[in-house]
């Protein structure tokens, strides 16, 4: 039965214990989102702007591109970026598990048995013989959190937590937005390829063309050394082509987690630059969302929530430290009369334990982890005027790829009724195989700038969605 001076000890733990509940330091307060509703001064775009909606979590699925979609999942069950975040990510998990067992007892059991002869020192006259005995029994040691201590090391790592789950749905978000990039830059530089060799074909017929001419009188020599030429400078244009082609696929490969020898891109029959297809409305996150959203941003709001934990830690420990151990068992000589009541042994220790001096480390430790929320808040705000400066520029980039595109189409139809003409001209004998030659040219050099446009217009408009936070991992 419990002797009522054991009572009134776990009584009064309990007081303590409920005093606990009152946490030292400063509570997190989540930063204000931003009152703007622009990314520009200038006014932004509105063609195929959505203002206020948020990209789906896959993003690239506005693409409608089914090639596409394969691929990102092979992103993501193969990338090893990814893999080594998701196991930071557990590991933070864990120690979050660890962490919040420190608010409970720890409890132990003990047991042993020993023989043991006591001198002459330790019992003056009296004599005992020599004896063994034997024990078991349970200690239990608990901290008193009455500072919050403890409670805000668990908020600590619950902050870090949360940023690596940020910093995971971060390495998603690049992770796919170099995919994306990748496989534009190898749809759109196969469709430069093609109009290159499409050109030099064209260069073939015509340098056929006036070396038959000129052996036939109609032209000069210098008709035929233009037209060899022509097809020699057009040739050295390839080779740049081609190891643009091979990068890209090299760097696809390592993204899904492949050895570029091993990765048998072949099968994977990429989609012509005319059969994709542009989303017909972006949607857009306000900036007052976009800060709800990012990874980037959420990763220095949870640091910046961490910091101010760790503020209350170092105020904790400025304060005495109170532990309470206790100990019940059976303690006999003989295992026969172990657990009977007479041999039950109990114990209640309470310790206190103050900083007296410690050569101001402490208390440089809180205005260290003073200093260290502002570092933190700084750098909150400035990933957030980052963030809006990106979108800003890609809203941007967004008009003037508009704009660039319209005026390369212009110069594509141009060109080509300027080749047509030419040809004509030339058939009638009006101008030299020159002028022909430098029509195809200016027509070449217009279908790369075309497609160099249309691959611009694709990379930015993922990247806009990337930018406004269109991908994560956790869903938000």
């Amino acid at each position: 039965m419990m002797t009522s001076r054991m009572f009134r000890s776990f009584v009064t733990a309990g007081v303590m214990v409920a005093l606990s509940a009152c946490a030292i330091g400063p509570d997190f307060k989540r930063p204000d989102a931003p009152t703007t509703s622009r990314y520009t001064a200038v006014a932004d775009p509105t063609q195929r702007i959505i203002y206020g909606e948020t990209p789906p979590n896959d993003w690239w699925t506005v693409f409608q591109n089914d090639e596409l979609n394969r691929i990102m999942q092979q992103a993501k069950e193969g990338s090893f970026t990814l893999a080594a975040a998701r196991s930071s990510l557990a590991q933070a998990e864990e120690l979050l598990a660890a962490r919040s067992g420190t608010r409970l007892p720890k409890v132990n059991l003990t047991g042993g048995t020993g023989r043991q002869q006591m001198g002459a020192q330790a019992l003056g006259d009296f004599h005992l013989p020599t004896f063994t005995y034997y024990a078991i029994g349970a200690d239990v040691r608990y901290t008193l959190d009455y500072t919050g201590g403890v409670a805000r090391s668990i908020e600590q790592q619950q902050a870090l937590t949360e940023y690596y789950q940020r910093e995971l749905d971060a390495a998603w978000l690049s992770l796919t937005g170099n995919v994306a990039v990748q496989y534009f830059t190898i749809v759109f530089t196969q469709a430069q390829i093609q109009a290159l060799e499409d050109l030099l074909a064209e260069d073939r017929t015509n340098l056929d063309l006036v070396t038959r001419a000129q052996k036939a009188g109609i032209v000069t020599k210098v008709d035929e050394l233009s037209a060899r030429s022509q097809l020699a400078q057009d040739a050295t244009l390839l080779p740049p082509l081609r190891q643009q082609l091979d990068t890209a696929r090299h760097a696809l490969a390592v993204l899904l987690g492949k050895a570029p020898a091993d990765w048998a891109d072949s099968q994977t029959k990429f989609a012509s630059a005319s059969d994709l297809r542009l989303p017909d409305q972006l949607p857009v996150s306000l900036p007052s969302e976009l800060v709800r959203r990012r990874p980037d941003i959420l990763s220095a709001e949870a640091q910046l929530h961490a910091a101010t934990a760790a503020v209350g830690v170092a105020t904790a420990n400025l304060y005495p430290q109170i532990t309470l151990s206790g100990n019940v068992g059976m303690q006999s000589t003989s295992t026969g009369r172990l657990f009977d009541a007479s041999s039950l042994a109990w114990g209640v220790i309470g310790g206190i334990t103050a900083p007296l001096f410690d050569g101001g480390t402490l208390r440089a430790e809180r205005r260290a982890a003073l200093q260290a929320v502002q570092v933190s808040a700084a750098n909150y705000q400035q990933t957030v005027l980052e963030s809006f400066g990106q979108v800003a520029n890609l809203l941007q980039a967004a008009r003037h790829d508009e704009e660039l595109l319209v005026s390369q189409t212009e110069a594509v139809e141009t060109a080509n009724s300027s080749v047509d003409l030419a040809r004509r001209s030339y058939s009638a004998g009006n101008v030299g195989v020159l002028t022909v030659l430098d029509a195809e040219r200016q027509r070449l050099q217009a279908r790369l700038g075309l497609l160099d446009a249309q691959s611009k217009r694709f990379v930015n408009t993922a990247q806009l969605l990337l930018a406004v936070g269109g991908s994560n991992l956790s869903g938000g």
